[in-house]
């Protein structure tokens, strides 16, 4: 075939995935693209127009990639299977489309297209920001343009119609529709699951709240406890019942278990008259707060502390102030998969730009709500195929109802934010790195140095995660001021740090002092079987202080229980 046929021609795929592209990311969801994604496309095809020689070449290669894979579809069959046996991606996995010369040939084509464009916009001179934005939102394209997403061109979504005589396309057009009334796409069986029935079941009680959280206290399951008690802060973009789903993986009943008392910030799903909620309305009637009232309940100086993700984000910035001020009343803190130093944010940089930034900031920066889908699907973007495609074909193709699963119940849980609290975080973090700048930033009335957390840290990465990259969590632990240690886990963002010790998966990496890079540190590191979480209660241990009887009523020094955990707030819908 020519290298002029339409169907080859990488230029004029590249020139229409502009438009694609961006109608696509701005009707699947109110996730809005970044206002300058045009000019960096437009950045791309200049430099493609600059360097008609790299074009050539990258056409050449798709050219004879495409004729390759017609030769080995008009080959004997057994020659032809070897020709294709490349075939991998788990999208075309199943039977149908291994057996059918046809239908992998569509896909090894698909395959082999994706590939080209993508190390064409690699290949490419442009800025380095540029080619990240265009990698990702080409992927984006690629990813939602598969053959497995549509019917005609899905085999085993075709054979499931025929089988059922269209039962499946009648179930998929109701679960479609269902979706669309909730207004997101089903991961698992939300009817499932109940908050407080049967998941979210430690027993404990609620003993303060005010407008932004709950505190949960637990009660102990051990005859003695230790003196000094432990305070979580999960991230309040989402709910904190990921520590809690099941009593085979909550990590606060292994806390509770191991003879900590244990208190866990349960954030509000904020409302429409909590627009104005602020960062540091958060930091002082949040992490502060709770810090208070938990030494007040327990009669304690100094408390451990731990924070998940953004927690960690609000609770180190609390930690800085409090210290800042003269205040030592943590004994230690730990940081799970939390950003600190936000130089390098991976793929989600892809929406983050001045012009996005000073939208959102016009749009709720005096007030108003960040809906909770909006940032979760922008994270969920970052692993479409996981996670929006899959369940696009499974649910609306296939017409399959996606099975009972708690951990994407509660991804599916989101909470909504308050715009100046949103738009403080999105420009000072993410956008403008200012937390690890001593000073930069005033919180609370207090110039912010994160070197003031002086007290015991410990730090734990992930290997696959995908929201907190490792090596950013690695450095975030570089600008501590106490003695750190670093733990380098397996899996991802939620699966590697709910890794219940009872089922002994996976591994973890330890290692000595902090290097200059994960990379170097990950060379002199261990690797250690099973899960992280004794390790991190081995290391915990003494800064629990001594073993006193265990604090069988719950509530005290003025705080009255409200009701039993896990309270009302979590129970809020976005």
């Amino acid at each position: 075939m020519s290298s002029n046929n339409t169907s080859y021609d990488l230029q004029k795929v590249l020139s229409g995935m502009q438009e694609s592209s961006s109608r696509w990311m701005n009707g699947i969801n109110a996730m809005p693209a970044p206002a300058n994604l045009p000019e960096a496309w437009e950045s791309v095809m200049t430099a493609l127009r600059k360097e008609p020689k790299h074009l050539s070449v990258l056409q050449k290669r798709f050219t004879e990639e495409q004729q390759r894979l017609l030769k080995a579809f008009g080959s004997p069959a057994e020659t032809g299977k070897q020709a294709l046996a490349s075939l991998q991606d788990k999208r075309f996995s199943g039977e149908a489309w291994q057996e059918s010369p046809q239908y992998r040939y569509m896909a090894e084509s698909y395959l082999a297209a994706s590939r080209l464009l993508l190390d064409g916009i690699n290949e490419i001179d442009v800025p380095v920001e540029v080619k990240q934005k265009m990698r990702f939102f080409a992927r984006q394209y690629l990813d939602a343009m598969s053959p497995s997403n549509f019917l005609l061109t899905n085999p085993e979504a075709l054979k499931s119609a025929i089988e059922s005589k269209g039962e499946t396309l009648r179930s998929g057009l109701e679960n479609l529709k269902e979706d669309m009334e909730k207004g997101h796409i089903s991961m698992t069986d939300e009817e499932a699951f109940k908050i407080g029935g049967n998941i979210v079941l430690s027993p404990g009680s609620v003993v303060f709240e005010n407008e932004i959280f709950q505190l949960i206290q637990y009660s102990p399951t051990t005859s003695e406890v230790h003196v000094r008690p432990l305070l979580m802060v999960p991230p309040c973009i989402n709910k904190f019942y990921i520590l809690d789903l099941r009593p085979d993986n909550s990590y606060i009943k292994y806390a509770v278990d191991q003879g900590h008392t244990v208190f866990v910030v349960s954030w509000r799903n904020v409302q429409a008259d909590q627009g104005k909620l602020t960062w540091d309305e958060y930091i002082a009637d949040g992490v502060i707060k709770a810090i208070d009232v938990t030494r007040l309940i327990t009669n304690v100086d100094k408390i451990n502390t731990l924070g998940f993700c953004v927690g960690g984000t609000l609770l180190a910035s609390a930690l800085a102030v409090l210290r800042r001020m003269g205040h030592d009343v943590v004994e230690s803190v730990t940081f799970l998969t939390t950003f600190l130093d936000f130089t390098d944010v991976g793929e989600i940089a892809a929406y983050i730009d001045d012009a996005f930034v000073e939208r959102r900031e016009r749009e709720v920066g005096e007030g108003g709500i960040v809906n909770g889908s909006e940032l979760a699907f922008a994270f969920t973007s970052l692993r479409a195929n996981e996670l929006v495609w899959n369940y696009v074909v499974n649910n609306y193709l296939k017409g399959t109802k996606p099975p009972a699963f708690d951990l994407l119940f509660w991804n599916s849980d989101s909470t909504n934010l308050p715009g100046p609290w949103y738009c403080y975080y999105l420009r000072n973090t993410y956008f403008e790195n200012n937390l690890i700048t001593p000073d930069k930033l005033t919180m609370c009335g207090v110039p912010v140095d994160l070197s003031y957390i002086d007290m015991p840290a410990f730090v734990l990465a992930t290997k696959e995660d995908h929201i907190v990259p490792s090596r950013a969590a690695y450095s975030s632990a570089t600008f501590l001021g106490g003695d750190t240690q670093f733990v380098h886990g397996a899996s991802g963002h939620i699966a590697g740090v709910v890794n219940p010790a009872s089922k002994n998966k996976r591994s973890y990496w330890v290692g000595g002092e902090l290097e200059l890079t994960l990379g170097e540190w990950l060379e002199n590191a261990t690797e250690v079987e099973g899960s992280w979480w004794p390790h991190w209660i081995k290391w915990l241990k003494p800064f629990g202080g001594k073993m006193i009887p265990a604090r069988t009523k719950l509530g005290g020094a003025g705080f009255v229980p409200i009701e039993p955990a896990p309270g009302r707030y979590v129970k809020a819908k976005a």
